[in-house]
C-alpha cells in the first residue's frame, strides 16, 4: 500500500488538532479513506499489493494523477494510481452524472476512431483521463446507450400534455468520410400534474415535412394526447405535420423566433426601439387589450417601418393564438425562453466534442443531457398549476362543441369553474 496513506486515523486526528486547520480535518479524513479505497482496488486489478513481488501479478502502478472531487466535506484533491497497462476509472466515483458519461463517452469513441483534436485531448486531459481502451469505451457507451433508449422510448404516461413545444438544432456529425449537418430535434410539455417533461429527441438528416411527422406521430404512438396548444417556429414542415398529426391543437408562433424575423425587417439602429414597442403586446392582461394593443402598434409602424408592419400582420393569429387560453399561462406560452435555455445547455456540451464521430454519439450526449433536465423538473415546484390546466382543458372542450352537438362535459372537468 502506497506510504502516504499509512498514517493512522488518531495520528491524522492528533496532527490537525494540533495544527490551526482543525476546519479541514473532515475534507482531509475523507480524502485519506477515498484513496485508501482506491489502493486497495488496484492492487486487486494488479494481482498484488503496493511493491509486491509475485508471480500473480498482472499489471503495476505508474504515478497518480490528481483529480478535484467535490463532497459534502468541501472539495479535495485526490491522487488516483496510474496503470502501467490500461486505465484505472475509481469505482468510488461513480455513478458520474449520465451527462458527463456521455462526454467521456463521445470524446473516447472521437478519439479511438481517428477524429481527434487538439481541443478534444486537451478536454480529456481536463478530465483526468489519461487513455481509455476500446473495451472501457464499448462498455461506457453500452450501459449508456441502454439508459438513453429507455428514456426516449419511455411511455407518455402522464398526460394529458395541454402544452408542447418544438424545437430543432443543427449540430455536425461525420458521415460517409465527410462532415454534414443534421437537425436535433426535442419536444418538451407540460404534464397533467403541472410539471414539465422532455416528450422526445430524434436526429435528422434534414429538418423537412416528413422528419417531423414521423417524429409526432412517434410521440403518439407512446402516449402523447390531450394537446391544446403547441408553440414552435414558422417552419411550413412542422406547422403541416402538427395539423397533420395533432388534429384540433392551437398553433402559436415562438415569440423569440418571430421577433429574430422582423427585426430584419427594420434598420439595426431601431431594432431596439421596435423590439421594446412590440413587446408590449405581450403584456397585457387580457384579450380584449392584447388585441388593441397589437394594433396601436401596428399603427404606429407602418408610417416609417411599412415591410415590419405587413409581417406582425400577416403572423397576426399565429402571434396572438396564446391570448385565448388562461392569462396564468401567457407567459410561459409565448416566452420560449424554457426552450431556449435547455437549448443553452445543450449547446454548452455539444460545442465541447464540435465534430460528432457518428449520429448516435449525438443522441447519446443529447439524451443523456435532456435525461438529466427531465429529472431535475420532476423534482422541481410544479411550472403550472393542475387547476389552471384543467380550465384550459375545459376551454378547449366547450369551444369545439356546436350547438347541435351531444357533447358530455368529461368527469374530470366537471369540477372546474
Amino acid at each position: 500500500m502506497d506510504v502516504t496513506n499509512t498514517m493512522g486515523a488518531g495520528e491524522l486526528v492528533r496532527k490537525y488538532l494540533e495544527s490551526d486547520d482543525g476546519h479541514d480535518l473532515l475534507a482531509e479524513m475523507v480524502k485519506m479513506a477515498a484513496e485508501l479505497l482506491m489502493d486497495a482496488e488496484v492492487d486487486v486489478l494488479c494481482g498484488a499489493g503496493y511493491g509486491e513481488r509475485t508471480d500473480a501479478r498482472v499489471n503495476s502502478r505508474n504515478g497518480h494523477r490528481l483529480r478535484r472531487w467535490d463532497t459534502r466535506a468541501g472539495t479535495v484533491t485526490l491522487e488516483i494510481p496510474k496503470l502501467r497497462r490500461g486505465s484505472y476509472l475509481p469505482s468510488l466515483l461513480e455513478p458520474r452524472r449520465r451527462a458527463e458519461q456521455a462526454l467521456v463517452s463521445v470524446v473516447c469513441q472521437a478519439y479511438v476512431e481517428g477524429v481527434s483534436t487538439r481541443r478534444v485531448d486537451d478536454l480529456v486531459k481536463a478530465m483526468g483521463i489519461e487513455g481509455m481502451s476500446k473495451s472501457q469505451v464499448s462498455e461506457l457507451a453500452k450501459n449508456l446507450d441502454a439508459k438513453v433508449a429507455e428514456f426516449r422510448n419511455r411511455p407518455l404516461d402522464a398526460g394529458p400534455y395541454t402544452y408542447v413545444w418544438l424545437d430543432a438544432l443543427f449540430h455536425k456529425v461525420r458521415e460517409g468520410g465527410r462532415v454534414v449537418s443534421v437537425a436535433t430535434v426535442i419536444a418538451t410539455g407540460v404534464n397533467a400534474d403541472g410539471h414539465r417533461e422532455i416528450l422526445g429527441l430524434d436526429c435528422f438528416t434534414t429538418e423537412d415535412g416528413a422528419g417531423w411527422t414521423a417524429f409526432l406521430r412517434g410521440l403518439v404512438a407512446r402516449g402523447l394526447s390531450g394537446v391544446a396548444l403547441v408553440v414552435s417556429d414558422a417552419h411550413e414542415g412542422l406547422k403541416n405535420a402538427i395539423g397533420a398529426v395533432l388534429p384540433g391543437a392551437t398553433w402559436q408562433r415562438c415569440r423569440t423566433h418571430a421577433m429574430k424575423n422582423l427585426l430584419t425587417q427594420v434598420p439595426k439602429s431601431a431594432q431596439a426601439m421596435v423590439a421594446t414597442l412590440v413587446r408590449t403586446v405581450f403584456a397585457q392582461s387580457d384579450a380584449t387589450q392584447v388585441k388593441a394593443q397589437f394594433t396601436r402598434v401596428l399603427d404606429q409602424l407602418e408610417p416609417q417601418f411599412p415591410a415590419a408592419a405587413s409581417f406582425l400582420c400577416d403572423a397576426e393569429a399565429d402571434l396572438l393564438a396564446f391570448s385565448t387560453f388562461p392569462t396564468e399561462h401567457w407567459k410561459q406560452i409565448w416566452s420560449n425562453n424554457p426552450q431556449e435555455r435547455l437549448n443553452k445547455e445543450l449547446r454548452r456540451r455539444t460545442d465541447v466534442v464540435g465534430i460528432f464521430p457518428n449520429r448516435p454519439a449525438l443522441i447519446r450526449l443529447c439524451g443523456a443531457v435532456l435525461a438529466e433536465q427531465h429529472d431535475e423538473w420532476a423534482v422541481a415546484r410544479r411550472y403550472m398549476s393542475t387547476e389552471s390546466l384543467a380550465k384550459a382543458r375545459l376551454n378547449l372542450f366547450t369551444s369545439a362543441i356546436t350547438p347541435d352537438s351531444k357533447e358530455v362535459v368529461p368527469a374530470e372537468l366537471q369540477t372546474v369553474s
